[in-house]
């Protein structure tokens, strides 16, 4: 039987700053049996897509995509913060639903076709994977999927995805 994922989603009023209802899915990853459903949907989505790679952004995406690729058996790339990474780095500015950062991938992490999907705890306005998709489309890979814990369907962030096939485990 399928778990609820929506029993296990907080919500906050004007966390991190007034205007914002922050979706938090601490309460979904601190349950095994809630966790497990999410990682055996998200993988199954990915193995769907033949992906060889996850790749996921700082830092509750490393929560989502590292748990799958384990279950896949396949590698797992980070797309880090700045002064994270030891060798040389591609990168990709974004905007945030509350601000502007910038993503960083090791060049040597994705090899030209590896068919990647990435993951993240959530699609806001979609800022932080198209940053993403624009790191793994620099080292040419090729990016076959995106997956989302949460979808804030409000913010049109599946706009910024185009073509790519997308899952969301919650939408609001």
């Amino acid at each position: 039987m399928a778990v609820d994922l929506t029993k296990y989603i907080s919500s906050y009023k004007d966390f991190p700053k007034k205007g914002i209802l922050f979706r938090d899915i601490s309460p979904l990853i601190e349950n095994p049996d809630a966790f497990r459903e999410a990682t055996n949907r998200l993988a199954a989505f990915a193995k769907k897509e033949h992906a060889n790679l996850i790749a996921a952004p700082e830092a509750r995406g490393f929560i989502v995509g590292s748990p799958v690729a384990y279950k896949l058996g396949i590698g797992f790339v980070p797309a880090r913060k700045k002064g994270k990474l030891p060798t040389a780095t591609v990168s990709a500015s974004y905007g945030l639903e509350y601000g502007k950062s910038t993503l960083y991938m090791e060049k040597k992490a994705i090899k030209p076709g590896d068919r990647v999907v990435i993951l993240d705890d959530l699609l806001a306005t979609g800022g932080t994977y198209s940053a993403t998709a624009k790191l793994v489309k620099q080292l040419k890979g090729n990016v076959v999927g995106a997956g989302f814990i949460i979808e804030l369907s409000a913010l049109k962030g599946r706009n910024k995805i185009g073509d790519v096939d997308t899952m969301s485990l919650i939408k609001y």
